[in-house]
Parts: C-alpha cells; sequence; structure tokens
C-alpha cells in the first residue's frame, strides 16, 4: 500500500469539481484517508514547490496556490501514486487526454486543477508538509476483499 499527496487547486474548488474529482478517486478503489480544505500559506508553498525555485513560472504558481482555498488530500492505495498520476493526465488540460481529470475538466496551460505526489520520497516529504502526526487515518475498509485479491494474504 502507499498513500500520496494529492492536492486540489484553487480552480477546482473555485469551479466545484471537488465531489466528482474525489469519487473518481474512490470509484477506482482507492481510499481516503485524509483531506483537509485550506488556504496555503505562502511559506507553506515556497516549501512545497522549492524545487522550482528560479524557474520562470514559480512566482506565478505560489501567487496561484495561495490565492483561494486548495483540498488537501491523502490517498491510499496499492500503486497509489502511479494510479492518480495517470488519472490526473497530462499536465496541462489542453494536452490531457480525455477520461483523465485534467482531460475532461481542464483546457489552461496554467490552471490545472490537481497536484500529485510523483515518486514515493516526494509523496512522504509532501504528506508531511500537508499533514500533521494522526491527521492521516489508518482506516480498516470493509470493500478491500473485493477492490483487491486477498486470497494471497496481500492485496494485489
Amino acid at each position: 500500500m502507499e498513500t500520496t499527496l494529492i492536492i486540489l487547486k484553487p480552480d477546482a474548488v473555485q469551479r466545484g469539481l471537488m465531489g466528482r474529482i474525489i469519487s473518481r478517486f474512490e470509484d477506482k478503489g482507492l481510499e481516503i484517508c485524509g483531506a483537509k480544505l485550506m488556504t496555503i500559506s505562502q511559506d507553506l508553498a515556497s516549501t512545497h514547490y522549492k524545487d522550482h525555485q528560479g524557474k520562470p513560472f514559480y512566482d506565478g504558481l505560489v501567487g496561484f496556490m495561495t490565492s483561494s482555498p486548495v483540498l488537501v488530500l491523502a490517498i491510499r492505495g496499492v500503486g497509489a501514486i502511479g494510479i492518480c498520476r495517470s488519472m490526473m493526465g497530462a499536465t496541462f488540460g489542453s494536452k490531457a487526454d480525455s477520461g483523465t481529470i485534467r482531460g475532461d475538466f481542464g483546457v489552461s496551460n496554467s490552471f490545472n486543477l490537481i497536484h500529485g505526489s510523483d515518486s514515493a520520497e516526494a509523496a512522504e516529504r509532501e504528506l508531511g508538509l500537508f499533514f500533521n502526526a494522526g491527521e492521516v487515518q489508518t482506516i480498516d475498509r470493509a470493500i478491500q476483499g473485493w477492490v483487491y485479491d486477498l486470497s494471497s494474504g496481500t492485496p494485489e
């Protein structure tokens, strides 16, 4: 099982897409194990996007991410990082395939609705930035046996 960070960005929140996007993850069988509606501070945005400092889009990105509330999610499942990134689609809505979140809801090359951790290391770091100890829950879901084949004792 992996846990990844997903952020529904200001454009997704302002457009009223939170429920529809969350439903996609739940419909896939992934578990929402943490959620927080918040406005990201300048300091948190700077820390989160530190790898982009000095790039031409950095100031605009930080300004956008701090402009309005976001919904921060911790999502868990077998292969959750790759699955979530696949579901998100290409970075720009204008280039994202139909059937993906960005492909179905986005057209902008600036506003791209959603952020997802790109590796296990990034997920661990990012989850630690947005969630305090105890805020990401461990949930014993009765449906796990219907989402994963558990016959070997390990979800697959």
